[in-house]
């Protein structure tokens, strides 16, 4: 339940008229959750999530059941997930293998992830940064000749916990060379949530000077030094119109054990009603669905929405 009249929308100059949030909960949230959740679970959040008003909705990765074995039912989970209309369902791909395995399911937005740092880009990938580029260029050029849509993830843009801070012309070095290999779009991740306002600033200017435009890119904030909000706006402020986030503030990253939880959805979708930007989103639904994912898993959502307008039904 939400305050009659609250948040009290009072908009702002110069930001973008509707944000469309990449709900990135069902995957990035619930691979990194200890115990894994039945597949007719995840489907059910989803459909909740649907039903919300998210119209995309990461569903799954098609990554090796033995780097993520919670999302080793990627086979089993995306057919249930037929019926949803006007929902973009889009699944990660590590490479060829699970581009096929994708493909074969009828999927057709993918998203690769590649590092800003060789230290990140080898434990996640084993790979160096160049070697990763190198992977997934067939990867994306398959994907593209099948009519499909591909988001590059770049991690580690802020900062990182082998290398410490990363310099703006590094991560630019990696953001157009995916551009160039053909992803449709970008998201700049700040995967141990390190990044403060002005160095969005920074990065975001810097990816214009470098021809990269404003309206393909992403952000990806954790909230780890509670900034994430703060950063969001700082990208909303530069034109930024597409924010992840994750119903619940589930999520981390588990090759960075200093990543701790994505922005959540429902704090996320509480700042842009007051600024009066249109999400498309109903609150109270999305609390709801995330109050009872809280329960499946067993414990409370870190989201202080969730907290705060749970507290006021009870």
């Amino acid at each position: 339940m939400t305050v009659q009249g609250l948040p009290m929308a009072v908009p702002a100059p110069g930001l973008p008229a509707r944000v469309r949030i990449h709900e990135v909960g069902a995957r990035d949230g619930l691979q990194n959750e200890k115990a894994t959740v039945p597949t007719d679970v995840k489907a059910e959040f989803v459909r909740r999530l649907a039903d919300a008003g998210l119209t995309t909705i990461e569903a799954t990765s098609f990554v090796h059941p033995k780097w993520v074995p919670q999302l080793a039912d990627a086979e089993r989970l995306y057919p249930l997930l037929g019926g949803l209309e006007g929902v973009e369902l889009p699944v990660l791909v590590p490479n060829e293998r699970g581009l096929e395995r994708a493909l074969a399911l009828g999927a057709r937005r993918v998203a690769v992830f590649a590092s800003a740092t060789e230290s990140f880009a080898k434990a996640n990938l084993n790979r160096t940064v160049d070697e990763a580029l190198a992977m997934f260029a067939p990867v994306v050029a398959r994907a593209k000749a099948e009519g499909g849509h591909v988001r590059g993830y770049l991690s580690m843009c802020f900062g990182d916990p082998w290398e410490g801070p990363v310099p703006a012309s590094q991560v630019v070095r990696v953001c157009k060379a995916l551009m160039d290999m053909g992803c449709d779009e970008l998201s700049l991740g700040d995967t141990i949530g390190v990044a403060t306002p002005g160095q969005v600033t920074a990065l975001l200017r810097a990816l214009d000077a470098a021809g990269v435009a404003t309206d393909r890119l992403g952000v990806h904030f954790h909230d780890t030094y509670g900034q994430a909000l703060a950063n969001t706006y700082a990208a909303l402020v530069h034109g930024v119109s597409t924010v992840d986030a994750s119903a619940g503030g589930l999520g981390g990253c588990p090759y960075a054990k200093s990543a701790t939880g994505n922005l959540a959805t429902e704090d996320l979708v509480w700042m842009l009603q007051g600024l009066g930007i249109d999400t498309g989103v109903d609150l109270g639904r999305l609390v709801a669905t995330s109050a009872w994912m809280a329960g499946q898993l067993g414990r409370p959502s870190p989201s202080r929405t969730v907290r705060a307008l749970s507290h006021q039904e009870q």
